[in-house]
């Protein structure tokens, strides 16, 4: 017996272990209060000494609670079956995390490495779609990262832009998305430029083969998912509030953002960023001036401290490829203030006094680093 599938029968034999513990703390209750106790642990996030004190920050950073509890819920309880995966969103418009993107619609669906999955549908318009692969989770131990990736320009269509995609760990005919054995989520990226011309693709994925109706609910699967989701909340309020903290230590600035940890926190491989922290006062604006490079796609956007962007359905909070105007040099410049302060370009502070910055080149050939001052909004030259 090789030490490989000594190791193999071990995990199985945990498995097994672990999912008749979490059957005997859902018939006693103790699960359903464990979760809670998480929760509840989570809170200390918002309260630690480096998080801001602003009743504002205060109130959002434990909205940014329930709304990753929502969010862990839907991906642990509603939509963790990889034999029979279906698609969710895991950030929109009242849900966010890591500095979501107000021009992206993402969708997620669990898959398992051990299987094969066919992904198809129609292209679309929209003006970037991506797929990914991914590996590893917030809150869990262990490596996390991008197994594989794929985008539209990469895919062969077919009549009316329908596309048929292989999920796999074996190389497959066609279109294919490379899997690792522990390949867990697939992350599907459409970038809008123009939301009022664009159409998004059609969608839709399944396990190959005959996995048959789902089986009803087990209470192994619910205490394991309900653990899961604890530690998803807590996992990902700590991984983005570090994060924000350490940005916060240079405020006012865009600092490049090692590929390495965006890849680890499952982004996109094609893009390049620059995050920082703002931070004004009454009648100040900060003045970010871009050369953007050739590249498929950029944005700027403001979030608050928890990384959440902005309430981009009631305020200008971020600026795009399409949508920014650019002075005749060719520079973009961006004003970011609590009022507009007289540029072609003004990104709306929406009540806050503090946040992060993001800045993304989506398959960039150059990578220029914006520069930023801080300025007096009653100044007659605010550029």
């Amino acid at each position: 017996m090789t030490a490989g599938r000594m190791t193999a029968e071990g995990q199985n034999a945990r498995r097994t272990r672990d999912a008749r513990e979490a059957a005997a703390r859902v018939q006693s209750g103790a699960a359903w209060r464990g979760f809670c106790d998480a929760l509840a642990r989570a809170g200390d996030v918002v309260l630690r000494d480096a998080s801001p004190a602003d009743p504002l920050d205060r109130a959002e950073g434990f909205r940014y609670l329930t709304r990753l509890t929502r969010l862990a819920l839907e991906k642990f309880v509603e939509h963790a079956d990889p034999l029979h995966p279906s698609f969710y969103r895991l950030s929109h418009e009242t849900a966010k995390i890591g500095c979501d993107n107000p021009d992206s619609c993402y969708l997620n669906a669990e898959i398992s490495g051990e299987h094969d999955y066919r992904l198809s549908g129609t292209r679309g318009s929209v003006a970037y779609l991506g797929f990914g692969s991914y590996y590893g989770a917030y809150g869990r131990p262990g490596p996390s990262g991008c197994s594989g990736y794929l985008e539209a320009d990469e895919l062969a269509l077919g009549p009316g832009g329908h596309f048929e995609i292989t999920l796999s760990q074996r190389r497959q005919p066609g279109n294919w998305l490379p899997m690792r054995p522990d390949s867990c989520m697939l992350i599907v990226r459409q970038n809008v430029l123009d939301r009022e011309r664009e159409t998004l693709a059609d969608l839709r994925i399944e396990r190959l083969g005959d996995p048959g109706p789902p089986a009803p609910l087990s209470p192994a699967r619910l205490g394991l998912a309900l653990e899961d989701a604890a530690g998803f909340v807590a996992g990902t309020a700590r991984l983005f509030a570090d994060w924000a903290e350490g940005f916060a230590a240079a405020p006012n600035t865009l600092m490049p953002l090692d590929p390495e940890r965006t890849g680890g926190a499952h982004g996109d491989p094609n893009i390049f960023f620059y995050m920082g922290y703002w931070q004004l006062r009454p009648g100040e604006a900060l003045v970010v001036e871009l050369e953007p490079p050739e590249c498929s796609y950029w944005n700027l956007q403001l979030n608050n401290h928890w990384m959440e962007s902005l309430d981009y359905r009631h305020h200008p909070v971020h600026l795009n490829k399409h949508t920014a105007v650019a002075d005749p040099d060719g520079c973009v410049r961006i004003g970011v203030a609590a009022q507009d302060p007289g540029l072609p370009n003004w990104l709306d502070t929406a009540g806050h006094a503090r946040g992060t910055l993001g800045l993304r080149w989506l398959k960039a050939r150059s990578h220029p680093a914006p520069r930023t001052k801080v300025v007096k909004l009653g100044d007659p030259t605010p550029e």
